[in-house]
Parts: structure tokens; C-alpha cells; sequence
């Protein structure tokens, strides 16, 4: 089992929209500063200046400064609860996860898999490939109600009946309406968790099947 390196590790520093907006409220004051001690020092002495609209500006950077502070702080329990999150998806190393994958596993001479239409469909047939796309076994007949799941159990055998050593196959779900319009389809299979990768701070999972998928599309784990 292995871990990729994680964003989620502490002590690294990031720019964050906090961070610039902190930066240029600096300049602000700074250049807020200036021109307040040069209006300051040019003024007439027997007509001082009116100082209430640099009391009105002081307030309004106040109050960004606050909203600043506010920001950051909110960013920090983000990352704090996607380091929580990220931890807790290192549990899934090992497992066995269902994915949305067109890629299924024959072991021991069995590979299931699951598929559901986006409509319903009268004519549905189930392709299983090689991965250069070398058809090996189409199944005619299957289920073609649009919207749930239909499980499809592969026996191993190719089209001459032939059994196929075990490996990493694709499918391809062929359904069509009453129309002869091509039905979308979605599928999914089982496979193992085998490492865990956190770049860009989002959790991807590196499958047994060869595949890769987001932690967050697991359906069901085992």
C-alpha cells in the first residue's frame, strides 16, 4: 500500500485569497498614512482641515481588516477539515470500492458489473473487450429499463465458448429506443483500493483494475 504525497501535510505555504487581500490593504494604509501627514503638514493653521472624512476611511479599512481576519480564519478550518476528510479516505486503501468504471476484473473465472440507462431502451447488448478493443463475448437480450441498476455476471468465455485467462477487460453497453437512437448508459464494477493520491487537495484512488476515480464517486465499499 502506498500514499502519495499529500497537500494536506502542515507547515506549507500557501497564498491564499486572504493572504493578498491582507497585502494590499497594507499598501492602503501605507499610502492612507502618507497622504494624511502630507494633507496634515500643508494645511492652513487658521483654517484646519476638516478631518471627518479621514476618520470615514480609517473606519471603512477597519472594517476590511476585520472582514480580512474573518476570511482567514475560515480558510484555515477549511483546510483543517479537508485534512480530516483526506485522513479519513486513507481507509479506503485495501477495500474494495464500487466505482463508475467501464473496466471490470475476470478472477477465478467470474466479472461482474453493473449498468444503468439513462431512458428505456428495447434492444441492449453487452460488449466485453480487450483493451486494444478486440471484442471477445457479446451478450444480446439484457434488461433495458431506463433508470436502475442491472447487474451482468460474465462467465469467462469468449464468443467460441472458450474460456479467457483472468486479466482487466473493458465494456461497452450497446442500447438503442424504440427510435434506433443510441441510449446513454452508465457502468460500474468492483475493484480494489490499491493507493491514494491528494494533489490538488482532491482525493484520487489508483484501482487494482488500472483505473482511477475520485473518492468521492465510491457507491459502496466492502
Amino acid at each position: 500500500m502506498e500514499i502519495s504525497p499529500s497537500t494536506a501535510t502542515g507547515g506549507l505555504t500557501t497564498t491564499t485569497d486572504s493572504n493578498i487581500a491582507k497585502d494590499k490593504l497594507d499598501t492602503d494604509y501605507q499610502s492612507f498614512l502618507k497622504l494624511l501627514i502630507a494633507q496634515v503638514s500643508n494645511q492652513d493653521p487658521l483654517e484646519p482641515m476638516d478631518s471627518t472624512t479621514f476618520v470615514s476611511q480609517l473606519a471603512q479599512l477597519t472594517q476590511v481588516e476585520q472582514s480580512i481576519v474573518t476570511n482567514a480564519n475560515l480558510e484555515k478550518i477549511d483546510t483543517r477539515l479537508s485534512n480530516v476528510e483526506s485522513l479519513s479516505d486513507v481507509q479506503l486503501i485495501g477495500r474494495d470500492v464500487t466505482v463508475p468504471t467501464d473496466r471490470i476484473e475476470l478472477r477465478d473465472g467470474q466479472a461482474a458489473f453493473t449498468y444503468a440507462l439513462s431512458r428505456d431502451a428495447t434492444d441492449v447488448a453487452i460488449r466485453v473487450m480487450t483493451a486494444d478493443g478486440t471484442v471477445l463475448r457479446e451478450m444480446t437480450g439484457q434488461p433495458g429499463i431506463g433508470g436502475t441498476d442491472h447487474a451482468v455476471t460474465w462467465d469467462g468465455r469468449d464468443v467460441d465458448g472458450l474460456p479467457v485467462p483472468d486479466g482487466v477487460f473493458r465494456v461497452e453497453v450497446l442500447a438503442r429506443d424504440s427510435a434506433d437512437n443510441a441510449v446513454p448508459y452508465d457502468t460500474s464494477s468492483t475493484t480494489r483500493v490499491e493507493q491514494l493520491s491528494f494533489a490538488g487537495g482532491v482525493t484520487t484512488m489508483l484501482l487494482r483494475n488500472g483505473d482511477t476515480a475520485f473518492a468521492g464517486t465510491v457507491t459502496a465499499v466492502r
